[in-house]
Formats: structure tokens, sequence, C-alpha cells
């Protein structure tokens, strides 16, 4: 949840730099993501934004330029920071790539500062990762007499620790060899930080721990924006919430909370007995790389086939198994079917995810990922999320009762949480009304990024 909004204390407009590399900017994709969607909620308060990013496409995997009229159409400057390409997330080129980001950015900030041609940033924002943009950003903000607000997206370095080969337990010995010096330039930009903001509550105590006690910190979700999605189907007149789940923290719902979340299954119940018991429709949407749990999806199909559960289970997105996983699709037999789409357009997407019921957030626990972009889309579009990962979201869905879990890796898991909700549909509708609450209560980027403005204008003070 995001902090509470103190009253800001800056009544002339700020300059802001946004440094990340890696969000796509206006003419890439729609709808914006983090910074994008941060810098139009700045804009339209009047302060003077500035996103610098790298001209090599980390999503699309192709150099990118900035369109024309970005700052007409959009009110805020996007400058394009030259660095090598890479093709593969983890490789050479890409450390290379990001060591260009952080050299090559500080330099034309600073040139553009010292000939007159750039204002001087009141704050400097800086997404890690990568590490090479902060690393710049503090030593700029220093020089500049600027804030810098570190931005955390990601646990790194310990992501890569599943990446390291061996066992289990040798990767324990050698990931602090390999990666010590990643962990102790994390720990310096830290430190450095006058305020320090993270996607999420996991990845703020994961990364923070060693940060001044006093150094204003802010959670903010990448979240989703829910009006783009329209809300799942209404079986009954609206029933108030007992126990559908309150802010962030994620405690224990009070006493009679379950209780009353099992009258409103049971009018969600009743008022399912006569709908169509046709297909389920379930969605995957995302990459189709390693992190994502996807292995499973044939032989879990397989699975509901063999038990007679008639099932649609749709993939959205592109990657290195969208050919394995077109070929299972094509082989399939019985009740349980796949469609494997590709990488959808925007509309064509929030279409797909509208006419289905169930959400698969099919993501291995060892990527580390906290809350994935796919499960705030799948909560905005009023489904229920079958996820497979402990921690943040499992907490969040618990509350809210917006779900079920399963053991990432296995099949049989999937499968049964799947056939569980196709043989109750009551159930089924309960919780796809709740996962809408949940994204609107917690996810609302039209909600969310206005807090978040409002704690970085706090920051600044005025200053």
């Amino acid at each position: 949840m995001p902090s509470p909004a103190p009253e800001p204390l800056t009544s002339r407009p700020l300059s802001v730099w946004l440094v990340d590399p890696f969000d796509d900017i206006p003419g890439e994709g729609i709808p914006p993501l983090r910074y994008w969607s941060l810098a139009r909620v700045l804009v339209a308060r009047g302060h003077d934004v500035t996103w610098w990013t790298a001209t090599w496409s980390h999503r699309r995997k192709t150099i990118r330029t900035a369109p024309l009229g970005i700052r007409e159409d959009e009110g805020f400057a996007v400058r394009l920071v030259a660095t090598r390409p890479y093709q593969k997330n983890v490789s050479l080129a890409r450390i290379n790539s990001h060591k260009d980001f952080g050299r090559t950015f500080e330099r034309l900030a600073s040139e553009g500062v010292s000939s007159g041609q750039l204002g001087r940033p009141d704050i400097i924002l800086a997404s890690l990762p990568p590490l090479e943009g902060p690393e710049a950003a503090l030593r700029l903000a220093r020089r500049l007499d600027a804030t810098f607000i570190l931005d955390v997206q990601d646990l790194w370095p310990e992501t890569f620790e599943r990446l390291v080969p061996g066992p289990a337990f040798l990767r324990q010995l050698i990931a602090p060899l390999l990666l010590g010096n990643m962990a102790a330039r994390r720990q310096a930009v830290v430190a450095g930080a006058d305020a320090l903001s993270a996607a999420t509550h996991a990845y703020a105590a994961g990364s923070f721990a060693d940060a001044p006690a006093d150094a204003p910190r802010h959670v903010c979700y990448v979240g989703a924006y829910v009006d783009e999605f329209p809300g799942p189907p209404r079986a009954v007149s609206e029933v108030a919430a007992a126990g559908e789940g309150g802010r962030a923290g994620y405690k224990p719902a009070p006493t009679g909370a379950s209780e009353a979340a099992g009258v409103i299954r049971g009018l969600f119940s009743a008022a399912a007995a006569g709908a169509s018991s046709g297909p389920l429709e379930c969605v995957y949407a995302g990459s189709l790389e390693a992190g994502q749990d996807i292995e499973i999806l044939p032989a879990a199909a397989r699975q509901l086939s063999a038990k007679g559960v008639a099932a649609t289970i749709h993939v959205a997105g592109s990657g290195k198994q969208e050919a394995a996983l077109r070929r299972a699709a094509e082989a399939a037999t019985g009740s349980c079917r796949m469609v494997v789409h590709g990488l959808l357009g925007r509309e064509e997407y929030v279409r797909l995810l509208a006419r289905c019921e169930v959400g698969l957030s099919c993501v291995k626990p060892e990527s580390m990922v906290a809350m994935p972009n796919k499960a705030c889309d799948y909560a905005a579009a009023g489904l229920a999320i079958v996820n497979s990962l402990p921690g943040e979201l499992a907490a969040m869905l618990e509350q809210y009762d917006a779900g079920v879990g399963y053991t990432a890796g296995d099949a049989g898991s999937l499968a049964g949480a799947i056939a569980g909700l196709a043989a109750d549909r009551g159930r089924l509708m309960a919780m796809r009304q709740a996962a809408r609450r949940m994204a609107e209560r917690e996810l609302d980027r039209e909600k969310t990024y206005a807090a978040f403005a409002d704690w970085i204008e706090t920051i600044h003070g005025g200053g």
C-alpha cells in the first residue's frame, strides 16, 4: 500500500529527471508502465520532467527512437542514451550495454547542465536495476545539489543466484563470490540515497536493510489501470464486502470475516447454479521465457482432460518457449485445450482477459518476483488468480479471497487448482469480484501514482 500522503511541501514547479532504460516509452506500448505513468502524473501537476532512457529496447530487443512531438503530446521530454544492443537478458552484452548507459548518461547530463542546454534538476529518481544508472545518478545528484531517490524494481543481484550452476548448497557457497561486488555496489547506492522507493514491500525489505533509519521510504506497485478493463459479471446486487480485505500489511481477517465471506460465496453459488457450465476460460499472459512456470501447462491440460474437466488455457505472449507450447497445443486432445495466441496488441489483450474467468500467475519462486505485472492485470480484469508465488501476492490473494495457490513445477497441483474452480462456479464468481476489489483498492494506478507523486513532492520539500 502506498504510504499515507503527507501534505506536499513544494509550491513551485520542480525539475525531475527519471532515469530508467527498461520501460516502454511513448510510441512503444500501451498502457504506460511505471515511469510513463509517473511522468504523466508529475507533468499534470506542473513539474518539468525529463526521462533518460536507452536507445536499445529491453522488451522488444530492437533499436528505439523517440517519436517527434513527445513534449507536445505527453508534456515531458525523453532523452535517449546510446547503448550497445543485446539479445539475451543474461549475457556479457547486456552488462556492457548497462555500462554504456551509466557512463553516457552521466556525461550527457553533465555536459548539458554545464553548457546551459539543460537546467539543473531538483530531483533525480533512478531505477534499480541496472546498477549503473543509479550510480551515475547519485554522483550527478551530489555535484548538482539535487535530491536523489533510488527506486527498486527487482532484487538485484539476488535474482541472479538461480542462474549459478550446480546444486542448491553449492550455489549458496558460490553466489556470494560471484555476486558480492554487485551487492556491495547496491549497498553503497542505498546508503547514499536521500530517499528510497520500491515496486513491492518485498523488494523494499530485501534491498533497504542497510539504508539509514531516517531515510524516507515508499512502496508503489506497478499496478494496472483498472478502468481499462470491464468488471466481471455480477450475479447478485452489490453486497457489503465484510472481510474482503483492507489496506496493505495483509493482516489476518477480523473475527467474523470468514463467515461473512462464506455468506457472499453462498449467494454467488445460488446465482451460479443455473449458469452456463461451459469450458472454464483460463489465461496465462506474459513472457514465455525462463523464470515463468509454463513448461507444465501442457501436462496440466492433459491431466484436466483425463479428469473430464472442460477448460481452455489461453497463452498470450512471446518468447523462446512459444514454439514448444504451440506444438503442444496442436497435439492436445480431450476436454481441455490450449490456444497459443502469441504477442497480442493491447486491444486484443484486453478483450482476451475480459472473456476469461481465471488468470494463471505461473512464475517460478526462484525468480524472486514478488508482484508480477500479469497478476495486476488479472485482478483489474476481475479474474480469479491461480498463483505459484509465496509471499506478498499470496498474502494479498488470501486476504481478499481472490484466488488459490498451486505448487510451482507440479502439473498436478496446477490442474487441481483449475479443476476446483471449474467445479465450484459460485466460489469462482465470488473470487472474481474479490479480485476486482483488490485491484481497485491496492493496484489502481490512478490512485497509487498520485500518492507516489505526493511523496516525491514532500521529499524535495520545496528546497
